[in-house]
């Protein structure tokens, strides 16, 4: 941001394309819900969706919402999913190599606790563990996380087994950050759209 007016002008796109992108997704979306809540009721006994403390701007804690993609598990709040993680049911998977399990996240953008674009946010777990292992990790939350964001849509997505894997993500994730736009933000959407609809191998 280059001056406080760029700044202002920013912020009122940034929370505008939260608002409208959010919007369409829900009149377009909404018809689907119904088909996707029956599958996983049918493969899968148990809520319908999956809420998870996640943290948010400045560290602050915030409750996000996910379709249901694994079967009830005690390990849901502290274990990352890999490949072929045995307590992803069928449609699961699909929905999470197609990010259908990420759509109720609309609502936490609608209330302000997400971003259509910005870091996507980690369990509080996670973020304990990385901010004792990586230095600079809380950087990564000056800004709203995001339901996408540069880190994804440059591959960077998936479990992180390795301390490496997560610092390449959060180098992105602060890169984004200082380098924040408008022309970058609509890049991102125009890349989250292509990776949808080509899933990336990684996306699991």
């Amino acid at each position: 941001m280059q001056n406080r007016s760029s700044y202002i002008a920013y912020n009122i796109f940034h929370r505008g394309l939260d608002i409208v992108v959010s919007l369409i997704a829900l009149v377009f979306l909404l018809p689907i819900f119904p088909v996707v809540a029956f599958i996983i009721k049918y493969q899968s006994p148990g809520p319908l969706f999956f809420s998870q403390e996640r943290t948010g701007v400045n560290g602050k804690t915030f409750r996000m919402y996910k379709f249901r993609s694994m079967h009830v598990n005690d390990g849901a709040n502290r274990v990352q999913a890999t490949p072929d993680d045995p307590r992803k049911f069928p449609f699961g998977k699909i929905m999470r190599r197609t990010s259908i399990d990420e759509l109720p996240q609309i609502y936490n953008i609608l209330v302000g606790d997400m971003s259509v674009i910005g870091p996507r946010p980690h369990m509080l777990a996670h973020t304990e563990y990385y901010t004792k292992n990586i230095p600079f990790y809380m950087e990564r939350h000056k800004v709203r996380p995001g339901l996408t964001g540069w880190a994804q849509v440059q591959g960077w997505r998936g479990d992180t087994p390795e301390l490496w894997m997560m610092e390449g993500r959060v180098i992105r994730d602060i890169w984004y950050i200082d380098h924040r736009s408008i022309w970058l933000d609509l890049k991102i959407l125009v890349l989250t759209v292509g990776s949808v609809l080509f899933p990336a191998k990684g996306a699991h």
